[in-house]
């Protein structure tokens, strides 16, 4: 059986689950775009092949199994895009939250149903269909559980508000030992440079006491600026507008010590190296067309 344990974002990873690319099926209509980074390839003709996804992913299995993680992958279904394991369910604690995710990605959560066998059923919460949630919204950090969201009025509009004000209530319910403290994010059908999908995608906690940010991902600026007070300004890296377009806030801690990004992250790698950081760099460029990283593709279960 399975311990769960996810306290942080930064602890070393003993068991994870990571997307598959494998069967993802054919580009898809406009219409049935998720996200706008993803509209933009398709309108491109600069979709990810399946091919790319498939090798970029099993560069990142290479590295979690370097560092001796036990990695899970979701049972293929044929022509299903299962590369986002984080948007179907995540950790906190010893729980096991299934996200409430678009209607039609239900059948991911169904091909993830052999690893939640080895979890206890009172491990696993399933919340009420009011509360709306995804795992990239959601970081455990410390005595936080940060989460990103969007409460305005038009957020049924929204396809990337994908986090309401009853999922903030509904986590601060479930895990009365921890301060919830819920940012506002930047939402646009349409924009990806001024979209935040979730908040992994404009913040990240790295190390033991050190963050990435983009300031214009926040819709509040006071929020923006607790988590630089919280921080320190000397320990957050700043990440403009393309960069955050190119999911740099979005890459995966195996360890305090130890991250993966993608290789073209040359600015933010030598940072992190210049930290005392292990940078384990991979190609993941075709795999962040749909608006996703690394972050986005594990679904982490046990970190020590």
């Amino acid at each position: 059986m399975l311990k769960l344990n996810v306290k942080d974002e930064t602890s070393d990873l003993k068991s994870v689950v990571l997307g598959t690319a494998i069967s993802s099926g054919p580009v898809p209509l406009a219409e049935e775009a998720y996200d706008p980074k993803s509209l933009q390839h398709i309108l491109a003709g600069t979709y990810p092949k399946e091919a790319d996804m498939v090798q970029e992913l099993n560069a990142f299995a290479t590295v979690l199994e370097k560092y001796g993680v036990q990695v899970f992958r979701p049972r293929v279904i044929k022509d299903c895009n299962q590369i986002f394991a984080r948007d179907i369910a995540f950790v906190i604690e010893d729980k096991l939250i299934k996200a409430n995710i678009l209607p039609d990605r239900e059948e991911e959560f169904e091909a993830i149903k052999y690893v939640l066998e080895k979890i206890d059923d009172d491990q696993i919460i399933y919340p009420p269909n009011e509360v709306h949630i995804e795992g990239g919204d959601v970081m455990p950090w410390k005595e936080y559980i940060f989460i990103g969201t969007y409460s305005g009025p038009e957020y049924s509009n929204f396809i990337t508000a994908r986090t309401n004000k009853a999922a903030v209530d509904f986590i601060r319910e479930k895990f009365p030992n921890k301060i919830v403290k819920s940012f506002e994010l930047r939402k646009s059908n349409t924009d990806p440079r001024e979209n935040a999908l979730h908040l992994d995608c404009c913040f990240q906690p790295i190390g033991k006491d050190m963050a990435i940010l983009h300031k214009n991902g926040f819709l509040i600026e006071e929020e923006y600026q607790w988590l630089v007070d919280y921080f320190g300004k000397d320990k957050v890296f700043e990440i403009t507008k393309e960069e955050m377009y190119n999911m740099m806030s979005n890459i995966f801690s195996i360890s305090p010590t130890v991250v993966v990004s993608e290789r073209n992250f040359t600015r933010l790698n030598n940072w992190l190296r210049e930290r005392g950081f292990v940078v384990e760099e991979i190609p993941y460029a075709e795999i962040a067309k749909q608006e996703g990283l690394l972050r986005c593709s594990t679904l982490p279960l046990v970190r020590e």
